[in-house]
């Protein structure tokens, strides 16, 4: 195992444990000994090679697929990310209020929380395109395309609902 590879694939166990809230004595708690803290450290910089045994254990301790810890990997193994939703906050502007009352206040507060105000565009995440679609009382693929006819969203966030619903 190159170095560079050992690096990468313990970045990404590190990124598990402490996603997971854990330290590496929490693991060691956690695991009642059976991961000891300075073997798992010792991995996660790289400096001790981990077999594919102890990975496959690791991962199952850590409850994560395989594969969501090797290098090269992008999350769920998708071959490419599904594209960006990005709100256009110039036509958002021109949609009736009582058409898109809620999808401007939801934009203005991560505006806020960001305190990104371009006032141009927005890029907003797939969790957020569920929660407008759950205040419009529709499906995301729905919302979607209503977004899309109001000139807000572009066509290709049609890829990104499709990809979510995989």
């Amino acid at each position: 195992m190159s170095s560079e590879y050992a690096k990468q694939l313990g970045a990404k166990l590190r990124a598990i444990r402490t996603q997971q809230g854990l330290s590496l004595h929490g693991v060691e708690e956690k695991s009642q000994g059976r991961w000891k803290a300075v073997v798992v450290g010792s991995y996660e910089r790289g400096d001790r090679a981990v077999t594919v045994q102890r990975l496959a254990e690791l991962a199952d301790f850590y409850g994560v697929p395989v594969q969501e810890l090797l290098p090269g990997t992008t999350p769920g193994g998708a071959a490419e990310p599904p594209p960006k939703l990005v709100l256009d906050l110039e036509r958002l502007a021109h949609v009736p209020p009582e058409k898109a009352g809620p999808l401007q206040r939801y934009a203005a507060t991560i505006q806020s929380q960001r305190g990104d105000y371009n006032g141009k565009v927005l890029s907003i995440r797939q969790d957020d395109l569920r929660t407008l679609a759950v205040i419009y009382d529709q499906s995301p693929s729905v919302l979607t395309e209503q977004l899309i006819s109001w000139g807000v969203l572009d066509a290709d966030a049609r890829r990104a609902v499709a990809h979510d619903d995989v």
